[in-house]
C-alpha cells in the first residue's frame, strides 16, 4: 500500500476538547526523486508522502534503500533532482537552503557536536545565527538542558569530550530544538550508544514529543526502535518505494506483503510489547529509605514492613540499591556493603518490553520507575507485566480468529459469485 489515507493522532499526545494542538508542520513530498550522475537507476524514485503536523514518522528499510537520502532532501542537505517538498503549504524546493535548514532541527548519530565549542555554545549555535539576543540565548540554553534532563549549572560549560555518549546525544537533541523549529530530522541518532542508554534516550524522545508535538522524521534500520517510537512507520524498499506506510499496530497485525513481514520477523506478539507503555499499567509504591536515613530507622522499616525488602534511594532520590532483611546484619551495619545495586530503571514512557528486560536483568521481580532526572516514582512487578503479556497474546489470538473468519467469508462470497456467473452464463445459451 503506498500510504494510508489519514494519520492517527500521535501516540500519547495530550488531548484537548478540540483535539491535539501540534507545534509541528505538515510535510508533503511530491514525486521526490534523486538521481546521481552516472547511475543507471535513481537512488530515490518518485516518493509521494504526507506527514501530518505533530507526527513522528519513522523511515525503516534495508541498507542502501534510500531512506537517509529521502530524509536529507527534506532540508536539502541533498538536493532533489526533481519533485517538490512542501512544509505547511510552502514550497521549499527553491528556498535558500541555508535559511531552510535554520528552520529544521537536525540530529545525527554520535551527536555531531563541535568539539571546540562548549555545550552552551553548541546549543546556542542556530539561535545566535538567527539573531537572538544574548539574554534570550542564555535562557534558551538553560531551558533546553533542563528539557533533556541535564543540569545547566553542571553541563553548559563542559566540552563534548567531557560527556558520555548518552549525554552527547541529549545535547545534540537540545541543539536541534534550540531555535524551536517545527520540524526535526533524526538520522539514526541513537545508533552509536549502548543498549541501555539507547532505551533511555528513546524514552526521553517520547517524553519530549509529548510536551513539544514537533513533526519528527526519524531514520533507523532497527524495526523494534521504529515500533517503539513511530506514530506511523514507512517501510521502504529499494529507491525508497513505499512498501507500507501505516501505524505500528497495523503493520504488526497486517503486514502488506512478504517484504514487510520480513521486517516484522518472528514473535510479532512479543514485539507488541513495544506498543504499550509503563504508564498504561499499574505503577505501585514500594517501601523506600534514603542513604541519609539513620540505620536504626532502616532496620525498623525492614522489621515492621509487609515486605522483607525496600528500595534505598540516593541523595537525589534516585534508585540506588535493593535492601533486604539480613543485608545490614551480614554487612555489619554498613550501607556501603549492604544490598544489591539497581542495574536498570525505566520511565513511564518506557515500553513494557523495556520493563520486562529490566526486571529480568535486575533479578528482583520488579523494576523501579523514574521521572525527570531519574527521581523515583514507583515500581512495576513481574506479575503486572505477565498479565499484560497474556492480554496481548489473547488479543492477537482473537484478531487471528477474526481475520480467519473474514478470509473464509471472502472465499465463500467469491465462490458464490463464480457459481452465479456460471449459472447465468449457462442460462443465456440458446
Amino acid at each position: 500500500m503506498p500510504e494510508s489515507s489519514a494519520a492517527p493522532p500521535p501516540r500519547g499526545a495530550k488531548q484537548s476538547p478540540a483535539g491535539p494542538k501540534p507545534s509541528g508542520a505538515t510535510i508533503v513530498l511530491e514525486n521526490l526523486t534523486k538521481r546521481y550522475p552516472g547511475s543507471a537507476t535513481p537512488a530515490v524514485d518518485s516518493v509521494n508522502m504526507e506527514i501530518k503536523a505533530g507526527e513522528l514518522v519513522v523511515f525503516v528499510g534495508p541498507s542502501g534503500c534510500g531512506k537517509t537520502t529521502t530524509m536529507k532532501m527534506i532540508n536539502r542537505l541533498i538536493e532533489p533532482t526533481s519533485g517538490r517538498i512542501r512544509i505547511d503549504d510552502e514550497d521549499v524546493t527553491d528556498m535558500d537552503p541555508v535559511k531552510l535548514r535554520r528552520k529544521i532541527g537536525y540530529a545525527i548519530q554520535s551527536s555531531g557536536l563541535f568539539p571546540h565549542m562548549t555545550v552552551a555554545q553548541n546549543i546556542a549555535l542556530v539561535p545566535r545565527m538567527t539573531g537572538w539576543s544574548k539574554a534570550r540565548i542564555g535562557a534558551r540554553v538553560e531551558e533546553m538542558l533542563d528539557l533533556v534532563g541535564l543540569d545547566a549549572g553542571e553541563f553548559q560549560g563542559r566540552y563534548p569530550r567531557q560527556l558520555s555518549g548518552g549525554q552527547q546525544q541529549r545535547v545534540g537533541v537540545a541543539r536541534a530544538l534550540a531555535a524551536d523549529p517545527p520540524v526535526l530530522l533524526m538520522d539514526e541518532p541513537f545508533g552509536a550508544v549502548d543498549p541501555i542508554t539507547r532505551d533511555h534516550l528513546q524514552d526521553e524522545l517520547i517524553r519530549l514529543q509529548h510536551e513539544l508535538h514537533k513533526t519528527i522524521v526519524f531514520v533507523t534500520h532497527d524495526f523494534d526502535e521504529a515500533i517503539k517510537l513511530g506514530d506511523r512507520i514507512a517501510v521502504l524498499r529499494e529507491r525508497s518505494h513505499i512498501a507500507q506506510f501505516d501505524t505500528p499496530e497495523a503493520i504488526l497485525t497486517n503486514p502488506a506483503d512478504d517484504f514487510v513481514s520480513g521486517f516484522v520477523g518472528a514473535g510479532a506478539a512479543l514485539k507488541r510489547l513495544n506498543l504499550t507503555r509503563v504508564r498504561d499499567v499499574p505503577v505501585v509504591d514500594f517501601p523506600t529509605a534514603t542513604i541519609d536515613d539513620p540505620l536504626q530507622s532502616i532496620f525498623d522499616k525492614l522489621r515492621s514492613g509487609t515486605t522483607n525488602e525496600l528500595l534505598l534511594l540516593d541523595r537525589h532520590h534516585r534508585p540506588y540499591k535493593w535492601l533486604r532483611r539480613g543485608d545490614l546484619m551480614r554487612a555489619k551495619g554498613s550501607l556501603a556493603r549492604a544490598g544489591t545495586l539497581v542495574h536498570d530503571t525505566v520511565t513511564r514512557d518506557a515500553t513494557l518490553r523495556d520493563a520486562l528486560e529490566a526486571v529480568l536483568t535486575d533479578n528482583t521481580g520488579r523494576v523501579a520507575v523514574t521521572g525527570r532526572r531519574g527521581v523515583y516514582e514507583g515500581v512495576v512487578d513481574m506479575e503486572t507485566l505477565m498479565n499484560s503479556v497474556q492480554q496481548l497474546l489473547e488479543e492477537d489470538r482473537l484478531d487471528a480468529v477474526e481475520h480467519q473468519h473474514e478470509l473464509e467469508e471472502q472465499r465463500a462470497h467469491q465462490t458464490r459469485q463464480e457459481q452465479e456467473g456460471t449459472t447465468g452464463g449457462q442460462g443465456g445459451r440458446p
